[in-house]
């Protein structure tokens, strides 16, 4: 039996999400950037996947085990202690990119900050946009 995925968008306003959970005005204001960083590099609006996940774009994927669903093409959560940035697909950030970035440190497939000032913005729209690329080899365009 497939589980539902717990990660769908929702109609829940981002606007709304960051002014009531983001604590700090520093955090507030590099989340808001981001906001219009991301929109630029993928052409999509923000919406809210999950309860706090902030995504744009989005593709269907399905894995050789049968687990299909749906994910933002880009995203970020603005999260207490750091920036969770969803925006590497495994092949489509070379080590050289991650190298100029900035001061982060790497997950499986996500990019944690704490600041936007750490990292050149630059570098972050080429990994964006090698993300963007990868995926919809991968998964076709949506």
């Amino acid at each position: 039996m497939a589980s539902k995925n717990k990660t769908q968008v929702t109609n829940e306003s981002v606007e709304d999400f960051i002014h009531a959970f983001v604590d700090r005005e520093s955090r507030r204001e590099d989340s808001f950037r981001l906001i219009e960083r991301m929109r630029t590099w993928s052409g999509h609006e923000a919406r809210m996947w999950g309860p706090s996940i902030i995504g744009f774009g989005s593709y269907h994927y399905t894995y050789a085990s049968g687990r299909e669903g749906d994910a933002p093409l880009l995203g970020f959560s603005p999260r207490k202690a750091e920036f969770s940035l969803y925006v590497t697909d495994p092949g489509s950030t070379d080590e050289k990119l991650l190298e100029q970035l900035g001061t982060f440190r790497m997950g499986k497939a996500c990019i944690y900050f704490k600041r936007l000032s750490d990292l050149d913005l630059k570098v972050l729209e080429k990994i964006c946009k090698a993300t963007i690329r990868s995926v919809q080899k991968r998964y076709g365009k949506s």
